[in-house]
């Protein structure tokens, strides 16, 4: 059995023939073959920088719920192997939801199959957080949790209100406490060698990824953070100090749900392509937009602190330099086209209506 699962993974055999094979050889045979080589593509993954979350989400868009499920089942197993697991990887293996229905025996072995054929072709990427089995890194201490839930509870209430005026009130509030926290610890941390920049990588859900992505990128870029955008894998690597981070993908989040609120308010009623086009050209021009108003506030916070931009230019020295080596060739992606005069515009006052001192 371990022959045919080798040779339908590196296309000997075609999949189909060894489908065929594997549901009518005998199911222990099966079972161990399949799930012998499962797990040492699961390992290699974990071990190759893969998070339970980013590796569930990456699999979930392939349509297959089976798939997705094992993926779970396997981040949960493999925690458990070890005795001291860093508490982020093992909180993600548990958000991860489990098989919502038991799936039939051809149905399980096919879906095996895919998967083992799907996860071979996934690259090895930068270990971010310590995987199970390896010596915890120096790791960030984690932001101010008092101000993260003031500025979660903030948003929170953006996202709730009908009423364009409180959205504006609360999302600036929170820009204005995320900016304000920034300048803090970029002051007082200054002299301090163990404060360094990271990484994490914050999931870009479709449709519409590339443009979703541009307003990832114009938060980060207002807050003291570089992004980089991995279309074939539906992530972008945020990089800067953490509680820049923190901040980005917390304003990130809001702003998106306060956009798709407002391009399904605005959007035509009729006509599939009209519908696109203009969701496309919303969201385009709601992230440059949403790029101006926060590069505008961020200025004028920085402002009014004395001896703030040497602090900032060399912290962004230090960003870019971390972001060299997790990714020393890059290339910039082509904007997104504007097909709609009508989703832009309507893009650029939703944008307005979230504007941020």
């Amino acid at each position: 059995m371990q022959q045919i699962v080798r040779e339908v993974v590196n296309g000997a055999i075609g999949y189909e023939a060894g489908l065929d094979a594997l549901t009518v050889a005998p199911a222990a045979d099966v079972d161990a073959a399949l799930g012998g080589a499962l797990r040492d593509t699961f390992e290699q993954l974990f071990k190759g920088g893969w998070q339970p979350a980013e590796l569930h989400r990456v699999v979930a868009r392939l349509g297959d719920p089976v798939k997705a499920a094992l993926v779970a089942d396997a981040a949960t197993a493999y925690g458990k192997r070890f005795s001291d697991v860093d508490p982020r990887w093992l909180a993600q293996a548990a958000s991860l939801p489990a098989f919502a229905r038991r799936a039939d025996r051809i149905t399980l072995v096919d879906s095996s199959l895919g998967l083992l054929i799907a996860l071979r072709r996934l690259p090895l990427i930068e270990v971010l957080i310590p995987p199970p089995g390896t010596k915890a890194a120096i790791l960030p201490t984690g932001g101010d949790n008092r101000m993260l839930e003031r500025v979660r509870a903030l948003l929170a209430k953006a996202e709730s209100t009908d009423f364009p005026a409180e959205a504006e009130a609360y999302s600036a509030k929170a820009q204005e406490l995320i900016a304000r926290h920034s300048i803090e610890e970029a002051l007082t941390s200054a002299d301090r060698t163990d404060v360094v920049p990271f990484a994490r990588r914050i999931g870009v859900d479709h449709p519409y990824e590339s443009e979703k992505a541009s307003l990832l990128d114009a938060v980060a870029r207002a807050n003291h953070c570089h992004t980089v955008w991995s279309p074939e894998l539906g992530f972008s690597t945020v990089f800067g100090f953490d509680a820049d981070i923190d901040g980005v993908e917390l304003l990130y989040t809001s702003l998106l749900v306060q956009a798709n609120r407002a391009m399904a308010r605005d959007e035509p009623a009729k006509g599939k392509a009209r519908i696109k086009a203009f969701r496309r050209s919303f969201l385009v021009a709601y992230a440059v937009r949403i790029g101006e108003r926060l590069a505008q506030a961020t200025r004028h916070e920085i402002a009014g602190v004395r001896d703030l931009l040497p602090v900032l230019r060399g912290r962004d020295l230090q960003v870019r330099e971390t972001m060299q080596k997790a990714f020393p060739r890059t290339v910039r992606s082509r904007g997104s086209r504007v097909d709609s005069r009508e989703g832009w515009e309507s893009g650029r006052a939703a944008a307005d209506e979230a504007k941020l001192r």
